[in-house]
């Protein structure tokens, strides 16, 4: 089995090489989940049995970011700086089974400094990576890097900030939301795909209302700030589906953003 610190060296490796020449950051790490095991030789050990050497201790989940903080860009006065970074979680992967691929999540996208909010596009996200060796997970992480447009991802977010919502369209926004959980799988298949929980989208409103940076109390509402709400919410996600919530923040604030100029796709949760 691939070891996260394996993992988090085969993709900074690979920022290495793809952006060399730039400033990068040192890896920052987040782990949980604390799971107390044994090593192969002492499986069928009594408990009382084992021996300090026969004990092992990992995290469950991990997931790290690495900044590159001279490439930058300026979205609607927010500075949003190059992300790289990646998700594990064990319990996707059988430890106890035969070798086979393992699953990894990674993303290249952009962080708003202002409140960390993180920005992922549809070509700087492998959601269900699978690979056998860190050689595989190097090359994979450069060919999305390859991939990546940045040009065409910041030019996505400052269109956002070109479209605006009014205060009913937002509370019309909030209870489909809200709406959206609790309805039949069958209908949920007819509407784009939804993933905040009821706590976040709570979340969502109440920094409508208080955020300094994005709220709009009163005023008309920016897809720029708008998306901001959502990743802003999307930060209490548990680490293995934060970075699906992030990419679907991307897609459904560009959706509401589309819906306003007419598109049908995303009309369900304005009308």
């Amino acid at each position: 089995t691939l070891s996260h610190v394996a993992f988090i060296e085969a993709v900074q490796d690979a920022t290495n090489t793809f952006f060399s020449g730039e400033q990068i950051e040192s890896p920052d790490i987040r782990v949980s989940h604390v799971i107390k095991g044994r090593i192969p030789e002492a499986i069928h050990k009594p408990a009382n049995q084992l021996l300090e050497s026969d004990k092992t201790i990992y995290y469950e989940r991990c997931a790290f970011v690495i900044e590159v903080p001279t490439i930058y860009e300026t979205v609607h006065g927010n500075r949003l700086t190059l992300t790289i970074g990646g998700v594990r979680a064990y319990n996707h992967t059988n430890l106890y089974s035969k070798k086979g691929a393992e699953r990894f999540k990674v993303f290249i996208g952009f962080t708003c400094k202002v409140c960390t909010n993180l920005c992922v596009s549809t070509d700087g996200y492998l959601s269900c990576l699978e690979v056998t060796n860190t050689r595989d997970l190097y090359q994979a992480v450069l060919e999305m890097f390859h991939k990546y447009d940045a040009a065409k991802h910041i030019h996505l977010m400052q269109s956002l900030g070109n479209t605006s919502m009014t205060e009913h369209q937002f509370c019309q926004l909030l209870g489909r939301m809200r709406l959206y959980q609790s309805l039949p799988q069958g209908y949920q298949k007819d509407i784009p795909k939804m993933l905040l929980t009821d706590t976040q989208v709570n979340n969502v409103a109440r920094a409508y209302i208080n955020d300094e940076n994005f709220g709009s109390l009163g005023n008309d509402l920016s897809m720029w700030k708008l998306y901001n709400l959502l990743t802003g919410a999307n930060k209490s996600s548990y680490i293995d589906s934060f970075l699906d919530r992030a990419y679907n923040a991307t897609e459904l604030a560009t959706g509401i953003c589309s819906a306003l100029h007419g598109d049908n796709k995303y009309q369900w949760f304005l009308s």
